[in-house]
């Protein structure tokens, strides 16, 4: 069976077809379909259903590129799991939302459904809790949205903390005084500033005290208004810190909570303040919990399928268990 689907402008072709033609040969592979490019027209051949879905694919990768961004692997693979589900219509939901515009000039906005749903939790709740695997951007899109209410003038301070606690090594055995010490932990809290402030900018309002990045430990004791505080790594808080943090909410403020449950480096006796606030908080009014999945990788495509292998053999270890 052919399918035809008309391009109007070359731009799109070149953007759908990707350097050497990579976007197109991945749903050629994934669809068992052959795709070409005549005379302004995509022609689809392959089996009825199969052709179907890779129409559908195409048509949604134009809608893409009809807002005028660049087609990455990523979206094609994003854009052939929502094919799959048979949600490839709520590609259009995911409009010019942009969140922030970082230093270098770039917008910054979600990518999946996954990540528009909790932007829209975090705009609209006091509290939000994203929980999600490696590379979602839990923690970046959060700092993104801590940014533009801190531009918009929202709040006046942006705190950005996590637990130190360690993954396998000892604080102890870093050089340095303590600032150096746990500062290896808040590298990806900085890198994110970095990127959205640019060093100067970072650098001038962390003088000024707009923004503190800070263990968790030093969070007791204060009530944090007119502040927009990020909790990173929140899996490795134990119980008695989760319920901390929580309380130092202030007036005016917003607090985002994100961490993966697959993740905790606590020792084994340990519940995660994580995991317990999820269950407790889950009816709270202005409390947002969201759920990303392995589909919300905006990493690299092996990111995700080294995700999806430590699940299955989680779940089949646990299915050996109920043996």
């Amino acid at each position: 069976m052919e399918q035809r689907i008309s391009i109007e402008r070359m731009e799109q072709a070149v953007n759908l077809f990707g350097s050497f033609d990579e976007n197109v040969r991945l749903i050629e592979s994934e669809f068992k379909v052959t795709i070409s490019n005549r005379e302004g027209e995509l022609r689809v051949n392959g089996e009825v259903e199969d052709t179907m879905l890779a129409c559908k694919a195409l048509n949604a990768l134009l809608t893409i590129s009809n807002r005028g961004e660049p087609i990455t692997e990523q979206n094609v693979r994003y854009v052939i799991s929502l094919v799959r589900a048979g949600q490839e219509d709520r590609i259009s939901e995911l409009t010019q939302d942009v969140i922030c515009i970082s230093s270098k000039g770039r917008p910054i906005k979600p990518k999946t459904i996954g990540q528009k749903k909790y932007i829209e939790s975090v705009l609209k709740n006091t509290i939000t809790i994203g929980v999600g695997p490696a590379g979602t951007g839990k923690t970046y899109l959060a700092v993104a949205a801590a940014v533009a209410a801190f531009r918009e003038r929202k709040v006046n301070r942006i705190i950005l903390t996590r637990p130190a606690v360690e993954a396998g090594e000892r604080l102890g055995f870093l050089p340095g005084d303590l600032q150096s010490k746990v500062d290896p932990y808040l590298r990806p809290l900085y890198d994110a500033l970095f990127d959205m402030l640019g060093a100067e900018t970072y650098q001038k309002y962390l003088e000024r005290g707009n923004i503190e990045v800070a263990p968790l430990a030093y969070m007791r004791g204060r009530t944090l208004d007119d502040s927009f505080i990020i909790l990173d790594e929140a899996q490795n808080t134990s119980c008695e810190q989760m319920k901390m943090f929580l309380t130092r909410m202030g007036f005016n403020s917003k607090m985002v909570i994100t961490g993966d449950v697959t993740q905790i480096d606590l020792p084994a006796d340990k519940m995660s303040g994580l995991k317990q606030a999820v269950r407790v908080l889950k009816d709270v009014e202005g409390i947002g919990i969201c759920e990303l999945t392995d589909q919300d990788v905006v990493r690299h495509v092996m990111v995700q399928r080294i995700i999806k292998a430590y699940a299955d053999y989680e779940a089949a270890r646990s299915e050996k268990r109920k043996k």
